[in-house]
């Protein structure tokens, strides 16, 4: 069973995401052990401070690195971490190819940050992946842990009820956009389902998806230059 430990100075915001859908349902089924630390738990005065003001007259405030070591290393003396993940602007942008390695480890640490920043030497110390969702600010970290979170848990096998669902979809197969989806009824409001899918014929369905996969996919790379992710 995988697990993954989330720390975070708000853990309130991953309660409930945590706790619904198919991230409630891996948990259910023991696919996946999902644990969030309150980095106020490992800070060292009474008054629970876990940020301070950065050094060199900037404006924010930055959390402290005494918390991070304390609940990290209490970690790492309970189990082997396979991958420490810092949630961060100047990371790598997370993509399906990542999501798909991340699958692979046993237990996963994320460290969420928030305010300015993280004291640098906890990065210097722990990190072993830097994270990024885009090029674009949020509050904190916790929103890009928690779609770091959903994309690997989705890929443990026995999480979906469907097996194939997780290798169909979109960038599972490189930089490939899924082609579109229909159900019943066969027509709505006018609108009908193409004629080759109720056809019968998976050798024409399988060409007619191809197709319109690829002119999706050439539309997807247009509309992010050639690409590259832009948030």
């Amino acid at each position: 069973m995988m697990r993954i430990d989330i720390i975070s100075a708000v853990p309130e915001l991953l309660s409930s995401p945590l706790n619904i859908s198919i991230l409630k349902r891996a948990q259910t089924k023991k696919k996946v052990e999902i644990v969030v630390h309150n980095l106020r738990d490992y800070a060292f005065n009474k008054h629970k401070q876990i940020d301070d003001k950065p050094f060199g007259g900037e404006a924010g405030m930055v959390l402290k690195p005494e918390p991070f070591f304390e609940c990290i290393s209490s970690l790492q003396k309970e189990r082997n971490y396979d991958n420490i993940i810092f949630t961060t602007p100047r990371g790598k942008i997370f993509d399906q190819k990542t999501a798909n390695k991340f699958s692979l480890s046993k237990n996963i640490i994320i460290v969420a940050g928030h305010y300015k920043e993280i004291d640098e030497r906890v990065r210097e110390k722990f990190a072993t992946d830097e994270i990024s969702i885009g090029n674009f600010v949020l509050t904190g970290g916790e929103l890009p842990a928690l779609i770091i979170t959903d994309a690997v848990v989705r890929l443990i096998p026995g999480v979906l009820n469907d097996s194939e669902s997780a290798l169909n979809d979109s960038f599972q197969n490189g930089e490939s956009i899924e082609a579109p989806c229909y159900t019943r009824p066969a027509e709505y409001n006018g609108i009908k389902v193409p004629d080759v899918l109720l056809s019968g014929n998976k050798k024409e369905i399988d060409k007619w998806k191809d197709k319109l996969s690829k002119s999706l996919t050439r539309k997807w790379k247009k509309l992010n230059n050639n690409g590259e992710h832009n948030g």
